[in-house]
């Protein structure tokens, strides 16, 4: 019996792809290089924007014909198109999909093979157990040994409600983990060979807020005690939940990496009271400014919406003037998309015409690019700490603390190994490199004198 497993969106839903695969392995399951091989095909979908859930349909209904063909064959829809409460309403929309599954829940794909595989009920729920609480967690077998850096979810789900955001009515109200899962989880992939945690939330500032006497900073201590563990992050963060205490711990622990992510999302004090973000402009810049003066050399990224609802020219103006003027190191943007069941979709119309969110778009994105390559050309001559994650296109490709991505080449195996790396040519997107210790190697074909 194979799976084949299918993810957009976030990093979360790709941590919930290896849990469900690791479950499906448990039940003998071995994965499958294409859904046409295999006999469970599991579609990981997102509903942030409406491109990504368009992205979802348009695979869903490439299996149809497969699924006429091949009757047998289990069609398994999960994440933020399925939602918490999406069932019926897919089930008629889709009625070739044999079971729908909530974000971060393999439970129902689970029960389902048990009840028409023929396995056993108490195999299906160790499995599910296995995947969502014990901690114990084996990656799937194509990762084993391979995977360097793994994302652990500690927050599911959002209470904070940004009004254009889909997040809280699909993945349900704010739910810590519990810290012994999660230190558990984090051993286990630490025995396996994984050397970077990114700790995962909507709001990862906020871990623990439903638990007695832990929070972000004091996980993140535990984890930093975690042998073979060497690098830790985390996100995303929200400018009202990031606290002095959690940026003291950044600074003071050598094991969690100096780079956030704290959206801003517009910087138009209007527009981000229509969003309901909590904050002002200004109130973003003295947190920048508090965050720098805090951790040294942080690199700090952020996302935008672009064209949100109402947005003027000179709203628009306003966010990008902010961006101008704090120069951080990577801005994720977005064109406002409506979602169904937002408070904007019911409140707020789309009125920005899409050609002038492109407009926007493009200005912000050339703006960032001239930033970004000004940032990064800091880096040219200098010898910076690299984690190698994998080898492409005959390069080894890895991190700088400061989360830059450096290309090597170098017949080395380096999956997993953190080099010094002399960084040679620098762009807004990457950086290349040559491993400082083969620079400094002298060549020994030079005729000595």
């Amino acid at each position: 019996m194979r799976y084949y497993i299918w993810t957009i969106g976030c990093q979360m839903n790709v941590a919930d792809s290896h849990r469900v695969a690791s479950a499906l392995e448990r039940l003998g399951y071995t994965e499958a290089a294409r859904p046409e091989e295999a006999d469970v095909v599991v579609l990981n979908t997102c509903a942030v924007r409406q491109s990504a859930e368009d992205k979802a349909y348009g695979r869903l209904m490439s299996l149809k014909p497969l699924k006429q063909k091949r009757p047998q064959m289990v069609i398994n829809m999960m994440g933020c198109v399925v939602g918490l409460k999406g069932h019926d309403r897919l089930k008629q929309r889709f009625p070739f999909v044999d079971v729908f599954s909530p974000p971060s829940d393999p439970g129902p794909l689970l029960s389902y093979l048990a009840q028409h595989e023929h396995k056993a009920f108490e195999e299906a729920e160790t499995a599910r157990r296995f995947a969502l609480q014990d901690g114990d967690l084996v990656l799937p077998r194509a990762l084993r040994g391979k995977l360097v850096s793994e994302h652990v979810p500690v927050v599911l789900g959002c209470s904070h409600a940004c009004t254009y955001c889909v997040i809280p009515y699909r993945r349900g109200v704010e739910r810590s983990r519990p810290p012994e899962i999660i230190l558990a989880e984090v051993r286990s992939l630490a025995a396996q060979g994984v050397k970077e945690i990114t700790l995962l939330g909507q709001i990862v500032d906020r871990y623990g807020k439903d638990l007695e006497g832990v929070n972000l900073a004091w996980l993140l201590r535990r984890v930093h005690e975690i042998e073979d563990i060497e690098r830790i992050r985390f996100l995303t963060s929200h400018p009202l939940w990031m606290t002095d205490e959690l940026l003291e711990t950044v600074a003071a622990l050598p094991k969690v990496m100096p780079h956030i992510e704290v959206p801003v999302q517009a910087g138009d004090d209007e527009v981000l009271a229509a969003m309901r973000r909590g904050y002002t402009a200004e109130d973003y810049r003295r947190l920048v400014a508090k965050i720098r003066k805090i951790i040294p050399d942080v690199a700090i990224a952020t996302d935008v919406i672009v064209g949100f609802p109402g947005e003027s020219e000179a709203q628009f103006q306003r966010t990008y003037d902010l961006l101008a003027e704090l120069r951080l190191d990577v801005v994720h943007l977005a064109r406002y998309s409506e979602r169904p069941g937002t408070l904007a979709a019911r409140k707020l119309p789309d009125d920005v015409p899409e050609e002038e969110k492109m407009r926007r778009f493009r200005l912000i994105e050339a703006l960032q690019e001239r930033i970004s390559a000004e940032i990064n050309s800091r880096y040219l001559g200098e010898k910076v700490p690299v984690l190698f994650e994998e080898k492409a296109k005959g390069r080894w490709r890895g991190r700088t603390p400061t989360n830059k991505l450096v290309f090597v080449e170098s017949e080395r195996d380096l999956r997993g190994k953190i080099e010094e790396v002399l960084i040679t040519w620098a762009g807004p997107w990457s950086l290349l490199g040559r491993l400082a210790a083969e620079v400094a190697r002298p060549d020994p074909q030079a005729v000595l004198p």
